[in-house]
Formats: structure tokens, C-alpha cells, sequence
């Protein structure tokens, strides 16, 4: 009898465990890293010049250049002499991705604040002012891995924003899950009066007159900028989707997008309102207008959806009815930039190409500068800058294209 019972005992045992391992499988987990608020806040501070991490967009100021440190802060380079630029302080802004100057005042943003630095003495820049919570913030989603389930259970209650995530592997219920865990099933990822200076294509600052205009991947946000050191939001204007970049030209916004661009009017300059949208295949798209042509570079590959990468000229003579013109096939296009009849195209590690633009229908290559990453361009009045992997490179303009003056290391 007891043999009996002890064996009972067994196979219940066995038949539960069974039952158990049906319901169980190993999953790819994602937990986000956080940081609060508060400690991200008090954490902007102004050092001397540091190596740069990650290279990401740049700003030109007279003879300051700007380039972002991808979420980590801004590196101030002294520019006066374009043959030996000099780095000279790091301001360290937990989150920075874009920034603008008017005057003598910097605006960067930290994650979802606003943060305004007064750097008319270079030796003694400071945090002047800061409007919080005015911008949407989207955690880049880990993406060089399949993830099965996000687990923001342990989350704190306390105003936070994710800085990174860890992936683990855990053994977990099938659909067993608790109040803060999703499947990735029901998951989505997601510029006398002060003068502004000039960033790039990849831009997602704007400064019009007295007015600041920044984009998230879904809205507008427009500043009052009026008095420069105390900036004031005053609108938010939904946009579209996938909004990456912003560029202006006289009354209009031209934003650029993973599935076209969009054109806003500026009539009233506290209310873009929209007014005409261009529609191509989603991919990755940086836009600059000039005259009667707007230049579009589509980045395909990744996470930006199309299989093709193109460069595309959009007539835009009638601002209401876009139209594209030509399309020409390229490699891996990051920024690009205009000046008079030169087309610059940073075509990602296929180097900077070089284009007469004079007829737009048959764009002739005339300088093609290889062996290295370019990421974006701004055409000064006397100077070509482009930000590269890691370097800083300033050309002089040429009747065959560009010739080289510096490279500067970021390291």
C-alpha cells in the first residue's frame, strides 16, 4: 500500500511538471535602465575638453563650432582659425541629441527639458535656464536582438526617463504575465539683433526669427525666443509620423520624415499650419530646399525600412502641389547641404559626393572625396564643414568641387 501511494505521489508529480514545462519557455527580456529626473537634472556641468564617445550633429556659430556627443553633451570648438580648430569645453547635457544658438545663447535639450547656457564668455559658461517637461522623449528600442517580452515591472514611481536597456534571458510563463510586463506582440516602437548660426540637414532644432521650432517623431513644438534668455513654449502642433528633420526657408517648414515630407506654413508664426506633403517609401530622410527645388536623401537598410537608397529632387515651384522631378540611386545617404550650383551629399561610407546641380534633371558629379564616414555638411559663406566618424573636415570651395584645409580629431 505504501508502494502504491509513493508511486501515486510520483506520477503526479511527474504529470505536474510536465504540465508546467508546456506553459514555460525561455525568453529574451528586456529591462529598462533608468535614471530620475531629478539626478539627470543636477548632473549638466561644464568641463574641460573631453574625448568625443559617438559623434553626432553639428552647429556653427561665427567661429564656434558645436558637435553633439549622442546623449551625452555638446563639444565647444574654437573655429577662428579653420586650419587649427581647437577644442576649448565640454558641456555635459545628459540626453542631448539637438541644439541651436541665437546670439550668445545656446539651446540644447536634455531628454525631455529645455536647457538654455549663456556662452558670451567661453571661460565661464552656465546653465542660465531650463523649461521642463516640454519635449515627448522615445527610448531607442534595443534592436540588434529579437525581444520576446518587456518587463517594466520594476519601474520606479518616481519621474524617471530609460537610458539603456538590459537583455537577459529568463525562463517565463506564457502568458503569465504581471501588471507592467508587455509581449512584444502588443509592443510598438517606436537658428544689432542677435543672429542664429547654422546646423545641418539632420537637424531637429529650428530657429526663425524669434521664434524656435523642434520636432519629435510626431509634433511641432514652437518657442517664444523673444527674450533669449528666458524662452517660452507656446504651441504644439501634431505633424504627422516618423518625423526626423526640420529645415526653413522663408515662411516654411520643410520636415522631413520615414514616409515623405511635410510643408508647414509660417504665416502665423506661433501656428505652423500644414499645407502640402511630398509621400515616398519609408525610408530614413533629410531634406534641404533651395530656389525651386527641394533635395531629399532617402537611407534604406536597417531599421529605416526601404531596400533602395536614393537621392530625390522634388520641384516645389508650387508649394502646395510637390512633385517629384528626378531620382538618382545612392549608397548609404546620411545629410547633405547646398551652395549656389554645388550639391553636397554625405553618402555615408561611401564618402562626400560633389554635384553641379545646374540642371537638376542631369546632376553631374565633380568631386567624389572616398575612404571615409560622412554624416552631415553645412556650406558656410567660405567653407565647407562635414562631420565624419570621429573627425571634424573644413574645405575650401573649388571650381572642380572641394579641396581640403583641416581634419581635426575627436578622440
Amino acid at each position: 500500500m505504501k508502494t502504491k501511494l509513493i508511486l501515486l505521489c510520483f506520477l503526479s508529480l511527474l504529470i505536474a511538471s510536465c504540465h508546467s514545462d508546456d506553459e514555460y519557455e525561455v525568453m529574451n527580456v528586456a529591462v529598462p535602465q533608468y535614471k530620475t529626473m531629478e539626478t539627470l537634472r543636477s548632473s549638466v556641468d561644464i568641463t574641460v575638453p573631453q574625448p568625443v564617445l559617438e559623434s553626432g550633429k553639428i552647429y556653427v556659430q561665427e567661429d564656434l563650432v558645436l558637435i553633439n556627443d549622442v546623449k551625452e553633451g555638446i563639444h565647444v570648438i574654437d573655429n577662428s582659425d579653420p586650419e587649427n580648430p581647437e577644442k576649448i569645453a565640454f558641456v555635459k547635457i545628459p540626453g542631448n541629441m539637438d541644439m541651436e544658438m541665437k546670439g550668445d545663447f545656446l539651446y540644447a535639450d536634455s531628454y525631455v527639458d529645455l536647457v538654455v547656457f549663456d556662452l558670451s564668455d567661453l571661460d565661464k559658461i552656465q546653465e542660465i535656464t531650463r523649461l521642463e517637461d516640454v519635449f515627448s522623449y522615445y527610448p531607442v528600442f534595443p534592436n540588434d536582438v529579437t525581444i520576446d517580452v518587456v518587463d517594466y515591472s520594476k519601474f520606479p514611481d518616481t519621474e524617471a526617463v530609460i537610458v539603456g536597456w538590459e537583455v537577459k534571458k529568463e525562463r517565463r510563463e506564457i502568458d503569465g504575465y504581471d501588471t507592467g510586463i508587455f509581449t512584444m506582440d502588443a509592443f510598438s516602437s517606436e537658428n544689432s539683433a542677435a543672429v542664429a548660426g547654422q546646423g545641418g540637414s539632420l537637424a531637429r532644432f529650428k530657429i526663425v526669427e524669434d521664434y524656435m521650432y523642434s520636432v519629435d517623431s510626431h509634433s511641432i513644438h514652437v518657442f517664444d525666443i523673444k527674450d533669449l534668455e528666458a524662452p517660452k513654449k507656446l504651441n504644439q502642433v501634431h505633424a504627422g509620423f516618423d518625423i526626423e528633420t526640420i529645415f526653413n526657408r522663408g515662411e516654411h517648414l520643410f520636415l522631413g520624415s520615414r514616409s515623405g515630407m511635410f510643408v508647414f506654413d509660417l504665416s502665423v508664426p506661433s501656428a505652423p499650419n500644414y499645407i502640402a506633403e511630398f509621400l515616398h517609401g519609408t525610408a530614413c530622410d533629410p531634406v534641404v530646399v533651395d530656389g525651386d527645388y527641394a533635395y531629399i536623401t532617402l537611407r534604406g537598410g536597417n531599421s529605416c525600412g526601404a531596400f533602395e537608397s536614393s537621392l530625390q529632387i522634388v520641384d516645389v515651384t508650387d508649394i502646395a502641389n510637390p512633385f517629384l522631378v528626378k531620382s538618382y540611386s545612392m549608397d548609404g545617404p546620411y545629410g547633405l547641404g547646398v551652395k549656389d550650383d554645388m550639391l553636397f551629399v554625405c553618402d555615408g561610407e561611401s564618402g562626400l559626393k560633389v554635384y553641379d546641380k545646374t540642371n537638376v534633371e542631369d546632376l553631374q558629379l565633380i568631386n567624389h572625396l572616398e575612404g571615409m564616414m560622412t554624416y552631415d555638411v553645412i556650406p558656410m559663406q567660405e567653407i565647407l564643414m562635414m562631420i565624419g566618424e570621429q573627425r571634424l573636415y573644413q574645405y575650401s570651395y573649388q571650381e572642380d568641387g572641394v579641396k581640403l584645409i583641416s581634419q581635426f580629431s575627436l578622440d
